[in-house]
């Protein structure tokens, strides 16, 4: 298990592969295992980097205070240790607006940009989700109830057409080892909620892709439909059938994207 030091917290990560790096940042709730489908096909063509950020997995869970651009200078510390040369960074709802934060602010580290299912702002109906989120948890709420729940807001329709693997699926989150604390959990919405990002967008010189799902429910198409026009160097690609977890939903052409991207 590799482990650094950022800031006296225990920052969890992995290396996979050999070539041009690629540092892959998960969303709200997930760590580094939310990227398992993906990570050994794109380590056959890059050397991967995945972390556990705080607040979960493997990594120091207490994150108080915690906010996008503590966790975007977390990320480029990581990269500064492992003395990744100009990495290029994916970044996954949560993640893709800690890899906005680090292209806005420390683009002379990075390579290209990938925004997947994400926004630099989020809606005023999300803020209420995300916090009515907090509160089931605090409330209680069953877990196996609390992951299907999830589930229905991440998945396209297609990923519930076999309820055995559905099954398996929440069987597996209800029993993972490494679960994020409820205060870690609303301390990464709270970070999110604060997030404003949109008047920053064109301050990105990078060259961006942006990956959306169509079956999106949380970062719908009509939600972020001309946020990132701002961005100069930006192509937009909309995954059809897919949910808010891309890389799960259609990870096929979700790596065909991305390495005809990067490179």
């Amino acid at each position: 298990m590799a482990t650094v030091l950022i800031d006296n917290k225990k920052i969890y990560w992995q290396d996979y592969g050999k070539g041009d790096p690629v540092v892959l940042i998960a969303g709200l709730g997930s760590d580094s295992s939310s990227w398992l489908p993906i990570i050994i096909p794109l380590s056959k063509k890059y050397r991967v980097i995945v972390f556990d950020n705080i607040g979960v997995g493997r990594s120091d869970h207490d994150n108080k205070g915690i906010s996008v651009a503590l966790m975007a200078d977390c990320t480029r510390k990581l990269i500064t240790k492992l003395n990744l040369n100009k990495p290029s960074i994916i970044g996954h709802s949560m993640g893709g607006m800690i890899a906005i934060d680090l292209a806005v602010n420390y683009p002379k580290l990075l390579n290209k940009l990938v925004l997947v299912a994400t926004s630099a702002k989020i809606s005023k109906r999300n803020v209420s989700l995300f916090r009515d989120m907090v509160a089931y948890l605090k409330s209680g709420i069953n877990e196996e109830l609390w992951v299907r729940y999830m589930f229905y807001w991440i998945f396209s329709s297609s990923f519930f057409e076999n309820p055995d693997l559905v099954d398996q699926a929440v069987t597996m989150a209800v029993n993972y080892r490494y679960p994020q604390s409820i205060d870690s959990f609303e301390n990464q919405v709270e970070a999110i909620v604060q997030l404003d990002m949109v008047s920053d967008l064109n301050r990105i010189k990078l060259e961006t892709l942006v990956l959306k799902g169509d079956d999106d429910l949380l970062f719908t198409p009509n939600d972020i439909q001309d946020m990132f026009n701002s961005i100069m160097l930006c192509t937009e690609v909309n995954i059809e059938g897919s949910g808010h977890s891309i890389h799960m939903d259609k990870p096929d052409i979700f790596l065909d994207e991305v390495k005809k991207f990067i490179g």
